[in-house]
């Protein structure tokens, strides 16, 4: 049986990690915060592939690696696989995790599509931007863990996610040529 850990507990640090990075080390900054909790992921998914991995073949394209991220790695990870899986057959693939588990935390009222002055108060639509920028950047570390699992597979990627619909969470990989 494999070293497992409370999942209270790495939601806990995660929260606290983006906490730290974007009021304490790059207050005025969140594009650097955002980069260091990309970082900090990439690093953790170098290592999680690596150690996934060290029983598997080589994986012969991007297909069979993105598959393997999907279910096993997604698996090991939360328990359970993506829930879907979408590519345009050119380098770019979509994962959805329906209920994304590290956001099933974030309390965040539905967003507006439209901001319209007559029906919102302007400081309302301030602490919306501000809820969902905060949101945002608590994706920054599973983009990292995607993009540093790929990266040990021999997969140079770029990953960025989408939030419009809570807690669903899609995660856009675009292999780079």
């Amino acid at each position: 049986m494999g070293r497992e850990v409370a999942e209270t507990c790495m939601e806990s640090m995660i929260f606290e990690m983006v906490s730290t990075y974007c009021t304490r080390f790059y207050a005025t900054k969140p594009e650097l915060a955002a980069r260091r909790i990309e970082a900090i992921g990439y690093q953790v998914g170098l290592q999680l592939s690596e150690r996934y991995t060290t029983e598997r073949p080589r994986f012969s394209d991007h297909l069979e690696a993105i598959k393997f991220i999907c279910k096993d790695f997604w698996s090991e990870l939360f328990n359970k696989q993506i829930d879907n899986l979408r590519t345009n057959h050119r380098g770019t693939f979509v994962l959805q995790d329906n209920r994304f588990r590290w956001l099933t935390c974030v309390r965040i009222n539905s967003l507006p599509n439209k901001m319209d002055a007559s029906q919102h108060d302007p400081s309302a639509a301030t602490s919306d931007n501000k809820t969902a920028q905060a949101t945002s950047m608590h994706l920054y570390f599973p983009c990292g863990i995607i993009r540093g699992a790929l990266s040990n597979l021999g997969i140079p990627c770029a990953v960025s996610a989408d939030i419009s619909n809570l807690p669903a969470c899609s995660f856009v990989v675009r292999i780079k040529a």
